[in-house]
């Protein structure tokens, strides 16, 4: 009898720690989901206070009521992308001039829960070396009526964060950009690109190109853009000559020479065998020393 009850015991224990062990593991297991679902969150566009409406023509427009319902849900609801992308945009809308003092406050709570302030210092260092771009690129053709430019568009007011090449537009790094956030919104969504469009400003004339920055999941949050003088090069370099020479010492010049190759095979066949640009189109048999 006594082995009896020692073998039902045993059983007994055997089937409560099974049993404890599966309770365990399973609540450990949707632990670490709710967690991981917790720090990965959801896309903004999955929640109905995005805060955009469509417009008329199909566009979106950002909506000050939808973005102050969507902070109250996200102080409530923890959700960290989300948050994250409210963040960038209501900075990018300028929410901080259009809030009320209540509602502004709530969202200085927001900022500070999801570490907004954190997260903006991100997205400046991850549009560092989009600036070393800027700056190299727009050296290269200083003194020629072409500007490159970036924007840090998660700051609008003082969007223009580098700036070189010259003084074409007269603008400065801390100045600040207007719509085109929701411009470069709206082409994302035709799939249109801003590649070489004309802008006639009074008696200004400028060929420019605009190219947005795009940094998963937050959007758009920067644009490098590049400006070119074009009246100047049919005003002032092609009317004189020494101008013209100017501006082509200036387009020729160099600042260090180095030991590389940057052409293909037959293409460094033909510049050896003395070919001298891209559109010299002479046979091998006119090219000298062949």
């Amino acid at each position: 009898m006594s082995d009896f009850l020692a073998s039902s015991w045993v059983q007994d224990l055997a089937v409560n720690l099974a049993a404890s062990l599966v309770l365990f593991g399973g609540g450990f297991l949707i632990g670490k989901w709710r967690g991981r679902r917790q720090r990965l969150g959801r896309n903004l566009e999955q929640y109905d206070f995005c805060p955009f409406v469509v417009d008329a023509q199909g566009f979106p427009q950002f909506s000050l009521e939808l973005f102050e319902r969507g902070v109250n849900h996200l102080l409530d609801n923890v959700d960290a992308q989300a948050a994250g992308q409210m963040i960038i945009i209501g900075e990018q809308n300028g929410v901080r001039y259009q809030l009320k003092p209540d509602a502004l406050a709530t969202y200085e709570r927001f900022h500070q829960r999801y570490h907004g302030k954190q997260l903006l210092q991100d997205s400046s260092d991850y549009l560092e070396n989009y600036r070393r771009i800027v700056r190299l690129f727009g050296n290269t053709f200083r003194g020629m009526g072409i500007e490159i430019l970036l924007h840090d568009l998660v700051n609008p007011s003082r969007s223009i964060t580098c700036i070189a090449g010259g003084e074409v537009t007269g603008r400065s790094e801390g100045m600040g950009t207007t719509q085109l956030v929701m411009d470069l919104k709206r082409r994302r969504l035709l799939n249109q690109d801003k590649l070489n469009y004309g802008l006639e400003i009074g008696s200004r004339r400028f060929n420019c190109t605009t190219v947005p920055i795009v940094r998963e999941p937050y959007g758009i949050v920067g644009a490098i853009c590049m400006n070119i003088d074009t009246n100047y090069v049919r005003d002032h370099v092609l009317v004189s000559p020494e101008a013209t020479q100017e501006f082509f010492r200036s387009y020729c010049a160099t600042d260090m020479r180095l030991d590389e190759n940057i052409l293909s095979r037959p293409e460094y066949d033909k510049a050896v065998a003395g070919k001298r640009h891209w559109r010299d189109e002479r046979g091998p048999e006119l090219l000298p020393g062949v």
